[in-house]
């Protein structure tokens, strides 16, 4: 039976690590930036997500539970997508906010006058510093940053493993599916409706 834990030892470590982090993420957040990013999202007339890599991925899922709540929403760089405006929203999500094409992506909103909002790790990155909402999620612990192998990390005492941006890309998904239930709190928008807008090509 302990061989049987041993095998799973750090698949459970950082499950329980990632959970942990979760809870002092909501414990911690900022009420004030993630109220403006709320009524930021109600006030706008379009809305588009932003991220690279994983990041990305959490762009668009952000982005799909906005369409079933019904607002108008597109992820940057799919054809589909129509030209931003000025009183349009902008969300870009990344861990560093130094993400090249995300930042210059950014940078192109502003000079349109959209409004842009940031969720990231880096209050003082270049997104950061150019956003006019910016929500901090933190992300890496700094043991992760200064010994990037795990047997390092092992002999410094330091045992969690937990891959690459994983942490940061988690813990935006809870928050950004957690402002979609105060949005619905809000709205009044009920899950039924919601599911009205889900797509039948599934």
């Amino acid at each position: 039976m302990n061989g049987e834990k041993k095998k799973i030892e750090a698949t459970r470590a950082s499950m329980n690590f990632i959970a942990e982090h979760i809870k002092k993420v909501a414990s911690r957040l900022d009420i004030d930036s993630a109220s403006a990013l709320v009524d930021s999202i109600l006030g706008a007339k379009k809305i588009f997500l932003m991220g690279a890599g994983r990041s990305g991925l959490t762009a668009t899922a952000f982005a799909m539970r906005l369409m079933h709540m019904g607002f108008s929403v597109h992820v940057v760089g799919e054809t589909t997508a129509p030209a931003v405006q000025a009183d349009d929203l902008v969300i870009a999500v990344s861990g560093s906010g130094e993400t090249t094409s995300i930042a210059n992506l950014g940078s192109i909103s502003k000079k349109l006058g959209s409004k842009l909002a940031t969720i990231t790790s880096n209050k003082d990155s270049t997104l950061g510093r150019i956003s006019d909402v910016v929500v901090i999620i933190p992300g890496r612990p700094k043991e992760d940053i200064d010994y990037e192998d795990y047997q390092e990390r092992r002999m410094i005492g330091y045992t969690q493993l937990v891959p690459l941006g994983t942490v940061f890309e988690i813990s935006a998904l809870v928050f950004m599916d957690a402002i979609i239930s105060e949005l619905m709190v809000k709205t009044g928008a009920s899950e039924a409706e919601l599911k009205k807008r889900h797509t039948v090509f599934e």
